[in-house]
């Protein structure tokens, strides 16, 4: 249904007609290798942009380069990261500025969805949030000097563009339980009484949350150099529904969209949208401003978020 409805009501936003000439643009797709990713690094190759696709798995990553290639003639660059893990996130930044000093665009697109609870990241957090949120934002903060360089050189502003989700709103209560993100007996103690299905969709809610929360924050924190902003990229059919009951599966293949339409409005924000239009906004399909939950404007909220988060980061 959703690939007959976009047939029938195509989005005004064409990113082969729309996205400018991206040449001397320099861009890292997280997530890159797969899914929104990968149609994001597609269109971004096809305008000429220097795109690094980063990615955990260099296999992964090696197929959908040569896949690529075929598709566009051109080739991407892979850079190595996994966003479970701290220390590959830092090597991730230092081998991106041992080839480059000027980063124009962030994607921070990559992140998983629903995973089993007791999955956790090398420094023992909820796989989700560790991987949505924590990487992310270490990452971010970790290119900051290359996103000024940006605007230096350009004089216009640097863009990071954070894939979130609709499934923001799944998040519990507040918005943010802090004792589910880190494992051990209070976060097993959360997940028995949710229970395993609605924890893990929590979670999922919470990661999701939080990236609109640290995107209102680089806006905010970093607004002399650059614009950043959340999206939904709508129901899109994608490999993160591989953790889901086979139900909710099937009902995945009827009524989601074609993988290529979710890279639409991270396109649309990261190429074409004005930066006064959407840094700190809630970006939804295909290419318009939009209005998240409101928990995601809690600013106390926020503030607990990145003081957790640089708790979480520091000695790495």
């Amino acid at each position: 249904m959703g690939t007959a409805l976009a047939r029938l009501l195509p989005p005004a936003f064409n990113p082969q007609r729309d996205i400018p000439d991206l040449f001397g643009k320099t861009i890292i797709v997280t997530g890159g290798n797969t899914g929104i990713g990968y149609e994001t690094v597609k269109q971004l190759l096809l305008k000429n942009a220097k795109v690094y696709l980063a990615a955990r798995s260099p296999e992964k990553a090696a197929a959908a380069i040569k896949r690529l290639e075929g598709e566009t003639k051109k080739s991407a660059v892979f850079l190595q990261l996994d966003l479970a893990d701290l220390r590959s996130v830092r090597r991730a930044a230092e081998t991106f500025f041992s080839q480059e000093s000027r980063l124009d665009i962030l994607f921070n697109n990559g992140g998983v969805m629903t995973s089993s609870t007791e999955q956790l990241t090398a420094q023992n957090h909820d796989l989700q949030f560790g991987t949505n949120v924590i990487g992310h934002f270490f990452f971010t903060e970790l290119l900051l000097p290359a996103l000024a360089r940006s605007h230096a050189e350009t004089n216009t502003p640097a863009r990071i563009i954070n894939t979130s989700s609709s499934g923001h709103e799944f998040a519990p209560g507040d918005g943010i339980d802090f004792v589910s993100l880190k494992g051990g007996p209070g976060r097993d103690a959360w997940i028995k009484k949710k229970g395993s299905f609605f924890a893990r969709w929590g979670l999922y809610g919470e990661s999701k949350l939080g990236n609109i929360l640290i995107s209102n924050y680089f806006a905010k924190a970093h607004s002399d150099v650059l614009v950043s902003c959340a999206l939904h990229p709508g129901g899109i059919k994608t490999e993160l529904q591989r953790n889901n009951a086979g139900w909710l599966q099937a009902l995945a293949n009827v009524l989601l969209y074609p993988a290529p339409m979710g890279a639409y409005t991270q396109l649309w924000g990261a190429t074409i949208a004005a930066p006064a239009q959407i840094t700190g906004q809630y970006l939804v399909p295909w290419g318009k401003v939009g209005k998240a939950d409101k928990r995601s404007l809690n600013t106390k909220l926020e503030d607990e978020v990145i003081v957790y988060l640089r708790e979480q980061i520091q000695g790495f």
